[in-house]
């Protein structure tokens, strides 16, 4: 049996609206286990992806007191170099991969359960990995406390929305499909220069062989900074590509020659994933288009989209 889950119950703006897609939720079909160290604490880190009821949509256990905290927008705290949920003086941090991975490959209800840290496992500094352990244990129909499935909604633009700080800026306008194109500006770094980078569409096929494997990445020049500031302790030329402004980059091979602004698309979709709601969709159906972008513009823009501000 399927239930319909009441439109009245998801939050929305004026400028979007829920409609069905004529699909059911999604869950793991089996536990995925995954260790690793963390990027800005440097510690090690396990995460636990189990199957979830439809309608909980996807959230973590945290913490000491092994809070509850869901992957929403209305949790989303610091954005520095990564996203952070945080509820009640519990935070996890470095979630945007993640989320990413299980929002590209139509996860819609999942508990994750982090232990050893505040942190997401880095592992490779993509998506990747995650995508392959989903992909090994395959998805089944979510259903709900009562044995029902429920529909899966998505998000759909009927207007032209943006934010912007400085010469940063997302606008995304009403499109049948989603898509997504993203822009990114290092002219001190020549190696990485400018790029521009754009799906037609983004499907899961397209995130999976396209986005996924695509690394973070950082300026040599720059580590000692960032590190003295207590942040990318893990990282390492194993879980993070590293260009040099003088030197180009520091350990190639590249998986793409514009790996740099495909990774900035991962990070847009997991960061959009926290519009999702009851098991729903998060990345709206919309031609999204982001130039220099980070993930704090990105929680601007969901929260313009949520009715948040």
């Amino acid at each position: 049996m399927t239930s319909t889950p009441f439109f009245n119950s998801l939050r929305t703006s004026s400028s979007i609206s829920w409609k069905q897609t004529g699909k059911l939720q999604q869950t793991l079909a089996s536990v995925i286990e995954k260790s690793g160290t963390s990027l800005h604490s440097g510690a090690f880190s396990t995460a636990k992806l189990f199957p979830a009821k439809a309608g909980e949509g996807r959230f973590f256990i945290c913490g000491d007191r092994r809070l509850r905290i869901p992957a929403s927008i209305d949790f989303v705290t610091e954005t520095t170099l990564c996203t952070t949920l945080c509820k009640n003086g519990t935070r996890i941090r470095t979630v945007e991969h993640l989320l990413s991975a299980l929002e590209g490959t139509g996860v819609d209800n999942c508990r994750i359960e982090i232990d050893g840290s505040d942190e997401v496992p880095l592992l490779d500094g993509s998506a990747q990995e995650w995508v392959e352990a989903i992909e090994k244990v395959g998805l089944c129909m979510a259903k709900d406390s009562h044995g029902n499935n429920m529909e899966k909604m998505t998000p759909l633009l009927h207007e032209p929305v943006h934010v912007w700080s400085n010469d940063s800026f997302i606008a995304a306008f009403p499109s049948s499909k989603v898509q997504i194109t993203y822009g990114i500006a290092f002219p001190q770094v020549p190696a990485i220069g400018y790029q521009w980078f754009s799906s037609f569409p983004l499907d899961d096929y397209f995130y999976v062989k396209q986005i996924a494997p695509s690394r973070t990445f950082c300026i040599y020049e720059e580590v000692e900074k960032l590190r003295k500031a207590g942040l990318i302790q893990g990282g390492s030329a194993d879980n993070a590509l590293v260009c040099s402004a003088s030197k180009g980059w520091l350990n190639p091979p590249l998986r793409f020659q514009d790996e740099p602004c495909r990774h900035k698309v991962l990070d847009l979709v997991g960061d959009f994933s926290l519009l999702a709601q009851n098991g729903n969709q998060g990345l709206p159906v919309a031609h999204i288009v982001a130039y220099k972008g980070g993930h704090s513009l990105h929680a601007s823009f969901v929260r313009r989209l949520s009715g948040l501000c």
